[in-house]
């Protein structure tokens, strides 16, 4: 049995269970214990190496825990994560779109024979604990998640690290290295493809918490609607919670108000995330509204979860292999070779039909 059983068993990531099962902080007791649980269960015993070991010990089945803690700048790098922020939650390696980064990450430093280190600073006490190193040493190869930092949080950072590589966002006029989506690509494929088949009234549900990736979402998405002289509506644009994957009680209000008022739906929505489609497929079915028969939606990241909400989900792929892997190389490449020209990579997306959208001609009338 491996390290990757006991994350599926217990529901969570390789992450997770490596906070366990090095009694590390950074989950819930709750979850330590289901995590320690399951493995006495399944009489998993964890055996605490570097990423990378052995290949033989790997051909016996015995697990690879992912260190935490302080550790040598030449042979580790630190995943360094800023939470209660924006949409990076607490307990951030649960939600779907980074576990599946983490997961990727894990699995390039393996085979590159890097140790793997986690670190949790606390937005609250963001300048004091980055100051304080942050869970890394100066000279340390460290991998930042961008998703929710702004321009000021990440020179900071960058001011106090010597390697640094930021993940999922990029500001271009900044002096740093960075992998991140391209944003603007994906969603102008979303409002050309809504556009070609036929929608004229297009809605748009934004996240409530503003980052730089739905920024440029938005932008993206606008463009390609203006280019088919099509506008939404103000009353068209709502907002919610990005983070939670039921219902919504705040999009259930915004939807009725629209129709109490005696004006119909748009035909289509675009939602900047998945985490947002998804809520909206389960708010709208509440309100009798059938997804895409009465309005189609699109989302955007293509996490696991949009192929198991009904209907299946029609988003935008968003390659977190690709990215992560491209984030450890970039970060190992610029350590082992002393690089001194910085780097900036967005990661072209792909566009994924499934159930939830059909054309203007398809949809009831």
């Amino acid at each position: 049995m491996k390290m990757e059983d006991i994350a599926r068993m217990a529901n969570v990531s390789k992450a997770a269970v490596s906070l366990a099962f090095n009694g590390k902080p950074g989950i819930g007791q709750e979850t330590r214990d289901r995590i320690l649980q399951i493995a006495a269960e399944a009489g998993y015993t964890p055996k605490i190496r570097a990423a990378g070991a052995r290949k033989e010990e790997e051909e016996q089945g015995e697990g690879t825990i992912i260190g935490f803690g302080a550790a040598g700048p030449s042979s580790s790098l630190v995943f360094l994560v800023v939470t209660n922020s924006g949409i990076v939650l607490e307990e951030y390696y649960q939600q779907p779109f980074f576990q599946e980064l983490i997961q990727c990450i894990e699995e390039r430093c393996r085979q590159k024979g890097y140790r793997l280190f986690f670190s949790k600073v606390d937005m609250e006490s963001f300048e004091e604990e980055i100051h304080g190193d942050g869970g890394a040493s100066r000279h340390q190869g460290v991998i930042v998640l961008g998703t929710n930092l702004s321009r000021k949080q990440i020179h900071y950072i960058h001011q106090h690290f010597t390697n640094v590589v930021v993940l999922d966002t990029c500001y271009e006029e900044m002096p740093v290295q960075f992998v991140g989506i391209n944003n603007m690509m994906g969603a102008y494929q979303a409002g050309t493809f809504l556009c070609e088949s036929g929608h004229t009234s297009i809605g748009y549900i934004a996240s409530s918490v503003r980052i730089h990736n739905f920024e440029e979402r938005e932008r993206g998405f606008l463009s390609a609607l203006a280019e088919f002289d099509i506008q939404v509506a103000p009353e068209h644009r709502l907002s919610v919670a990005p983070t939670i994957l039921t219902s919504q009680e705040a999009l259930k209000q915004q939807l009725s108000s629209i129709l109490d008022n005696g004006k119909s739906l748009p035909t289509a929505w675009f939602c900047e995330c998945d985490y947002i489609a998804i809520s909206a497929i389960k708010t709208m079915s509440e309100l009798g509204i059938r997804v895409p028969e009465d309005t189609s939606i699109i989302g955007f990241d293509n996490i696991k979860e949009s192929v198991i909400v009904s209907p299946e989900l029609t988003t935008i792929h968003v390659d977190k292999e690709r990215m992560a892997f491209l984030a450890v190389d970039m970060l190992s490449d610029w350590m082992e070779q002393e690089l001194s020209v910085k780097t900036k990579i967005k990661v072209d997306t792909t566009f994924v039909e499934r159930k939830s959208c059909i054309g203007r001609a398809a949809q009831r009338t």
